[in-house]
């Protein structure tokens, strides 16, 4: 089968605190990102909980980009899933300057396929950035 989907799981580590507290600033760079990615934004809802953290979703015609994240331990995970002709690979410089992470790892999923293709393609795809 040939969905021509994509799927990002972006893990970043030792970002900066206080942006990842920001719900404003998240949201924002979100959008930002997906518009790097080049698709279509159809609607952002984003909340944030109380002591910490901030979840947010960007809907997107090509399907959604997702954060949740963790202040006190300074990390974040991003999934970016993407049909079409979107390119979410042209999302990470934003996601990861616009959070300061000190340490990016990200794991590239080729949709539509066999569960045994997919395990085996995720063994094969995670990588460690450096920023």
């Amino acid at each position: 089968m040939d969905t021509k989907s994509k799927h990002l799981l972006i893990e970043l580590f030792d970002c900066h605190k206080t942006t990842l507290q920001d719900q404003t600033k998240i949201e924002t760079l979100l959008i930002q990102a997906a518009k790097a990615a080049n698709v279509t934004i159809v609607q952002s809802v984003f909340h944030k909980y109380f002591p910490q953290g901030v979840t947010g979703v960007v809907i997107i015609e090509e399907s959604h980009l997702s954060i949740h994240t963790w202040p006190e331990y300074g990390y974040a995970s991003v999934d970016f899933y993407t049909c079409g002709k979107g390119i979410p690979e042209k999302a990470l410089d934003i996601i990861q300057s616009g959070l300061i992470a000190g340490r990016t790892e990200v794991i590239c999923v080729d949709r539509g396929q066999s569960l045994t293709d997919t395990a085996m393609s995720l063994r094969y795809h995670r990588h460690a950035m450096k920023n």
